[in-house]
């Protein structure tokens, strides 16, 4: 009887604890990643920003390419993009991180998007070590692949170093321009006044 009654005591405290812990994994804080990173094969730099309404969300762009001409010796533009719109445009300056979210792991998770074959592709982003930054990306659920990015403080000859959006800077994808949570709502062109209808003239006796 009385370790039963020990047992009913300490329930109540079990379930606190387990929330307790709940919460404080709902509410963990992933450490800030922003800065330039060069990515693991040393073919481009990513900048890395807070972005979205209220600032929660995470974004990068590609601020500089080893390669940054073709074959042609012209700009490498995003000629594999699904959409036709964006096949014309250049490859440095580019959004590929499309808003990613804190998750319970401290982490942050969405898209990141690959011009190679035009494919956007789950990732996870974080950082456990000064100047290192771990990038996950999966194809599938159960085919995922891990890099680390280093980061740079250096600007390289031909690095977009102005804000986004603002000349010399990378550009966002226009669904995701000041706002990271999706597209914004196309303003719908207000209704045009009803015509009036014509007055009939006073009949002549």
């Amino acid at each position: 009887m009385r370790f039963s009654s020990f047992g009913r005591r300490m329930a109540p405290l079990a379930i606190l604890a387990l929330s307790a812990l709940a919460s404080s994994a709902q509410a963990a804080t992933p450490a800030d990643p922003s800065g330039t990173y060069l990515t693991e094969d040393g073919r481009a730099r990513v900048r890395l920003e807070k972005c979205g309404t209220a600032g929660d969300r995470l974004c990068g762009y590609v601020v500089w390419l080893k390669v940054p001409l073709n074959d042609k010796g012209e700009p490498r533009i995003d000629f594999k993009n699904p959409d036709p719109k964006k096949q014309a445009r250049p490859s440095l300056g580019h959004q590929l991180i499309m808003g990613l979210k804190p998750n319970a792991d401290a982490h942050y998770e969405g898209k990141i998007y690959n011009s190679e074959d035009g494919k956007s592709y789950d990732v996870t982003i974080w950082t456990d070590a000064p100047g290192e930054l771990t990038v996950r990306g999966c194809l599938i659920a159960f085919l995922c692949k891990s890099q680390t990015w280093n980061k740079v403080t250096d600007l390289a000859p031909g690095q977009l170093a102005g804000p986004t959006n603002a000349p010399n800077g990378p550009r966002s994808d226009p669904e995701f321009a000041g706002s990271a949570t999706g597209p914004r709502p196309t303003a719908k062109a207000a209704p045009k006044p009803a015509a009036k209808p014509a007055t009939a003239a006073p009949a002549q006796e």
